[in-house]
């Protein structure tokens, strides 16, 4: 493998020193540049962009070719695990992703395999190794996978959700098959992340995007639990160096204490937090990534650039800050106000680095 050119966000993640605050965004690889849209389109599906791990490596790469990120992020989407233990992903029009057979049943849950993350979902792993050769060492990957609550959501739903009937349904009255059910996850999901680092992957990502959903009391029973079980079974050296791991809730901003407890190197916060409030919270265990509303983006650069300024200020001086969005940049956005973000990131941020 090339040795890294940029290795910023890594050392940030980490708390080690840096010469300015590195920047990636959610979704960086996404439908608000024209490029993206004409390889999806030329995909014929997004999940046959998903599944050919060439045209994944294309469209994880065109971000960068236009912007100084500091990272690179896998294209995938959290519901390929799922996907791999039979449940029969597809992407309705104007209604997202569905199961053809969602888990209703103790027996449904039964019958769950733990995916191979090499057979059933070796695409992702051969897109992780297509990535990282072409990267030539120029920023780090991040891989990534869905949390077990989260990708269980999805599962007992059968796909997007208002409410949470059925999978809350399930916690409350079945909590014993639920626990079954992200049991099996978390293995799955451990399985995903170490083959995604054994792959090339240099940092993942647990992607908690319905946590913020549940009581306090349930979010520690059934999201953090598992996810600190994920992050004790992750390999976290590779290639003679740290893989960290970054642990976002969205909408979590009111358990950062616990969520720092699971061995994380990282908390990704959404926009509902004040950063300099979340930096106090957890002191020096763990480094903070975020967190700028992405709605900022529809703004003229001058705003942007006052926000980032704030967001910046809020966090003060030294190292263990990744800036990025509170959550994935939106279709709608215009690309130069995206190059006018991590700019004012970068410039920005330099003071914050001095001695």
């Amino acid at each position: 493998m090339n040795p890294l050119k940029n290795d910023r966000f890594l050392r940030a993640l980490l708390k080690e020193p840096v010469d300015l605050t590195p920047v990636w965004m959610m979704r960086q690889a996404g439908r608000y540049l024209p490029e993206y849209r004409a390889t999806r389109a030329r995909a014929g599906s997004f999940m046959e962009l998903c599944r050919s791990p060439e045209l994944a490596c294309e469209v994880t790469l065109q971000p960068l070719e236009r912007f100084p990120l500091d990272a690179a992020i896998l294209f995938s989407d959290i519901l390929t695990v799922p996907d791999a233990m039979g449940l029969g992903l597809y992407f309705a029009q104007g209604e997202g992703p569905r199961f053809e057979r969602p888990v209703q049943s103790e027996a449904d849950i039964d019958r769950l395999p733990i995916p191979d993350p090499e057979s059933e979902l070796g695409y992702v792993m051969d897109a992780v190794r297509l990535i990282r050769r072409e990267l030539q060492g120029r920023v780090p990957l991040i891989g990534f996978s869905g949390s077990p609550w989260t990708l269980a959501t999805y599962m007992v739903e059968g796909g997007s959700s208002k409410e949470y009937a059925r999978v809350k349904g399930m916690l409350y009255d079945r909590p014993d098959l639920m626990h079954r059910l992200l049991d099996k996850t978390a293995q799955a999901v451990t399985a995903y992340l170490n083959a995604q680092i054994a792959a090339g992957a240099q940092a993942v990502q647990i992607f908690d995007t319905w946590g913020g959903i549940l009581t306090p009391r349930d979010y520690r029973e059934f999201s953090l639990r598992y996810m600190a079980r994920i992050i004790e079974g992750l390999t976290r050296e590779a290639e003679g160096r740290r893989v960290p791991v970054i642990l976002f809730t969205k909408g979590g901003g009111a358990w950062l204490e616990d969520m720092a407890e699971t061995g994380a190197d990282a908390l990704g916060l959404d926009w509902t937090i004040d950063i300099g409030e979340a930096r106090r919270r957890v002191g020096d265990k763990v480094a903070l990534q975020g967190n700028m509303d992405p709605c900022v983006l529809y703004a003229s650069p001058e705003r942007i650039q006052r926000e980032v300024a704030d967001i910046l200020a809020a966090y003060g001086r030294g190292s263990g800050h990744v800036f990025n969005l509170g959550h994935g940049i939106h279709p709608g956005v215009d690309p130069e106000h995206a190059a006018a973000f991590i700019d004012a990131v970068h410039q920005l941020s330099r003071p914050y680095h001095r001695d």
